[in-house]
């Protein structure tokens, strides 16, 4: 591994940890707790000064998260990197996969900018939005998020199996 794949795959990682990380912090940590603040009263710091900041790191964090990770494609098929990419994408042999766990990231990269952030604009007040609008916005959004949690685990299964499994099989050629 030269230091350019060192550094794609430690960026990917560290994306990722941020992204997924951030992904199970509103499912399982911030939706029931922004509910009882909700419900006190109190919701209005969370919606004012942690949201705004956590979406930005999370939909930041998936935009590099799937960058490093089409760029470590790229590196699995030495002296032919579209290979590596197009041949993981299009689900081809041994980069099957990868390829599997690649497509459920992009799937999970296209909701967060299509429909988690452009419903969470409307929910936080950054587009202008009926309360009916906002209701509807708050559940599409909730619905992507649970989706993007669910695909999150046999996404990391795929990756995990198919970098080494496809690295593996590379490298023995």
């Amino acid at each position: 591994m030269d230091w350019s794949e060192g550094l794609l795959r430690w960026f990917h990682y560290l994306a990722g940890v941020m992204w997924i990380g951030l992904l199970y912090f509103f499912n399982f940590v911030n939706a029931q707790a922004t509910k009882e603040a909700a419900a006190a009263g109190e919701a209005g710091p969370i919606g004012k000064y942690i949201m705004p900041r956590a979406l930005l790191w999370f939909r930041w964090a998936a935009v590099v998260t799937w960058l490093m990770g089409a760029g470590l494609l790229a590196t699995l098929t030495p002296g032919d990197p579209m290979h590596g990419f197009l041949g993981a994408f299009g689900l081809q042999g041994t980069l099957a996969p990868i390829g599997i766990g690649a497509w459920l990231g992009t799937i999970m990269l296209i909701n967060v900018w299509t429909f988690i952030w452009r419903n969470q604009k409307k929910v936080l007040g950054f587009v202008p939005a009926t309360d009916e609008e906002k209701a509807k916005a708050r559940r599409i959004a909730f619905l992507a998020s649970r989706v993007n949690t669910m695909l999150s685990i046999p996404m990391l299964f795929f990756m995990a199996f198919g970098f080494h499994h496809s690295s593996a099989v590379f490298r023995l050629q």
